[in-house]
Formats: C-alpha cells, structure tokens, sequence
C-alpha cells in the first residue's frame, strides 16, 4: 500500500521565495541607479550613463544567479566545503600572480569587460565554508579547539587579502566567522575572548607597535586609519575624504540640495560613485532620502533574520545568520566613515555602491537567503506547520 503523500497548503506553494526581500533587493538597485545617474552624468566625458549601464549590466547577471542559486539545495553545500575553501583561498593567491595594480593595491583580476575583486567573492564563500565545519562540530562547540578552527579558517584568507592590502574585506571576514560562531550557540566567554583578542590586535598595529618600531600597515594606512579621530588635523591629505563626505550630508538637510548638490557635481567628493555613494544621497536628497534608502536596508535585514528562524536546519541558520553580519558590517562601516565615525576602509555599500564583483556576491547571498527561505518553508508545510510573514 503507497504511503500518502503530504500535501503543502498552496500558500506554502504560492510563493517559492520571500517577497518582502526581493522587494527590498530590487529597491536599493533601483536606488543605486537612481543615485548613479544623478553623481556620475559629468564623470566621463561623452558619456553620461557609462556607470549606470555597466550597474545596471551588473544587476541583471546578479539577479540571474540569484533566481538559479534560490532554487538550489543549499545543503549540498555543506560536503564540498574543502573544495570551496580551497577555491576561496586560489581567488585570492591568483590576484597578486595576475591582478593589476590600482592605487597602491593589487585586489582585482582584469577580465575583458570588468575587473573582478575576488576578496568580494571569498566573503560569500567563506560563510558556506564556516557555517558547515560548525555544523559538523556541533556536539563539540564549548571546546577551544572548536574554536580556534573556525578561526584559523577565517584568519587564513583575512592574512593573505591583508597583504593586497585590502583591510575591509579582512575585517569583514573575521566578523563573519564572530557571527556565526555567535549564531552557533558558542559560549559568550568564548566569544568575549575573541573580542579582547581583537581589541589587542588593532591596539597593536595602529599604535603600539608603531612605537616600538613594528609596522604591521604602511604609514599612510595607519594616518589613513585614525584620521576620522582628529579629521581637522590634516584636512588637506587624510582627512580631506572624510571631511568632503561630512560637508556633504550636512549640506543635504532635510530634504537634499538636488541639482544644487556642488559637493557632487564638482568633484570635491571623492569616490562618489563607490566608498562615498551614501553622502551622494545625504546631499542630493537628505534626511528623506537617506532615510528611504536606511528603510530598504532594515528591510533586507530583517528578512535575512526571519529566515534564519525559519531555516530547516542548523546548516542554513548559520548561513543566514553569516549573510545578515557580512551585509550589516559593511552598511554600518561604510554609513560610519560616510558621516565621520568609522574609519575609511574601503568597505563598498552592498548594492548601491557601484561594482560588479561586489553586486554580484551580495545578490549571491541573497539568493542563498531565498533558498533557506523556500525549503525551510516547504519543510515547514510538510510537517503540517503554516508559517507567516
């Protein structure tokens, strides 16, 4: 005799991924070409819209891997995390054989029509990679040794982009390995170490170790650093980014400056279309718009947390949680060195900022939060369970 079959109620059916994430995702890109158009229309002589089409190109490839991945097994994942981690580690050695140099640092591979930032793609990857060794080792996650794998396994990658340099993905990387081992149920005194230990760390190389003669980070990466802490200093050289930015959002107001936005329009802010998008908006449409586009972002994360309570496993919880820190971390350090309280560490605002290799690793992550979504809504249907918004 055939078992029966369970049946998923059709709102389980309805809609195979979360609608209020794909709303928010499709808001800031709406957002960031908005913004583009408006920052960038004098950058390149001749031609107006040259970032907006290549964003815009950017998104389309995005939103096709995101639509594939959300249909994906995302467990599968979890058996070829060696092989991934492998490959993490292979993007990032291939950039100093054959990246380009640009300002100072070697970070991209130039392909034909776009370089790619494999730093941005290892961020991703290090989440699968992580969040499956904790699952593995879920019976045993009180144990140093526990720890101390996953973030050998995070520290390993965090060096070697270190050495580009690249600081802002380093840090990315150790607060994601932070979040998930958090997610993860590790103990609080375990994670309290690892917060000294990282005090420790960042005292050292921006002032201790520059007293005694050690230079971990080049001189003008530690001015660069520690300008946000005294930017009328030096206005004119490490402080010049932060103070343009500042002048920026204060000039916005309420309700933006517009066509008026002289910060914007004469170039006096720097990397307007990147590291500085966000006092584009603060300027050209203020509190309103800045608030509007803080609102997606909330948004987004809120949703990313959702999932995480509704993941089919431990496996996806971690993802989901890993996702939600990595995309945080880089909205609340882009915001802050945006509005003077963070330092400038050339971390890009997921999906608004202009880049494809950052485009496309945020909109792969959010196609893995569709995927947890979905199973973890099917298995939730199956077991007889409706579960809400």
């Amino acid at each position: 005799m055939n078992e029966p079959v369970a049946r998923m109620p059709p709102r389980a059916l309805a809609l195979p991924f979360d609608p209020l994430l794909l709303l928010a995702t499709l808001g800031l890109m709406v957002a960031s070409l908005i913004v583009l158009a408006a920052a960038t229309a004098d950058d390149i002589p001749g031609q107006p819209h040259y970032y907006v089409n290549r964003q815009a190109t950017f998104f389309t490839l995005g939103l096709i891997l995101m639509a594939v991945i959300s249909r994906f097994d995302y467990t599968r994942l979890r058996e070829l995390k060696y092989g991934i981690y492998g490959v993490a580690i292979v993007l990032i050695v291939a950039v100093a054989a054959f990246g380009g140099v640009t300002k100072g640092s070697r970070r991209a591979i130039q392909l034909p029509f776009f370089e790619v930032q494999t730093s941005e793609v290892v961020k991703v990857l290090l989440v699968v990679v992580l969040a499956a060794v904790v699952v593995d080792r879920a019976r045993d996650l009180a144990s140093r040794q526990t720890t101390a794998r996953i973030m050998l396994l995070a520290l390993i990658p965090t060096a070697l982009v270190m050495l580009q340099p690249d600081l802002g993905s380093a840090l990315v990387y150790v607060v994601t390995a932070v979040a998930i081992l958090f997610v993860a149920g590790v103990p609080w005194y375990r994670l309290a170490v690892l917060g000294f230990v990282g005090v420790a760390a960042i005292s050292f190389v921006l002032a201790i170790g520059p007293a005694i003669g050690v230079n971990v980070l080049q001189k003008y990466q530690v001015e660069r650093l520690t300008a946000f802490l005294h930017p009328t200093d030096n206005p004119g050289d490490e402080g010049y980014q932060q103070n343009q930015s500042r002048i920026a959002v204060g000039a916005g107001q309420r309700t933006g400056r517009g066509e008026l936005s002289s910060q914007t329009r004469l170039n006096f802010l720097p990397e307007h279309h990147t590291d500085f998008i966000f006092a584009v908006v603060g300027e050209r449409w203020g509190f309103v718009g800045s608030a509007i586009v803080l609102t997606l972002y909330a948004l987004l994360l809120w949703r990313g947390l959702r999932i995480l309570t509704i993941s089919k496993n431990l496996y996806g919880a971690l993802i989901a949680g890993g996702i939600v820190a990595m995309i945080l971390f880089q909205l609340f350090v882009n915001v802050g060195m945006n509005i003077g309280i963070m330092p400038i560490t050339g971390i890009p605002l997921p999906l608004l900022s202009y880049g494809g290799s950052s485009v496309l690793t945020t909109l792969i992550a959010i196609g893995l939060l569709q995927s947890i979504y979905a199973q973890g809504r099917a298995a939730a249907a199956t077991k007889g369970r409706v579960l809400t918004m």
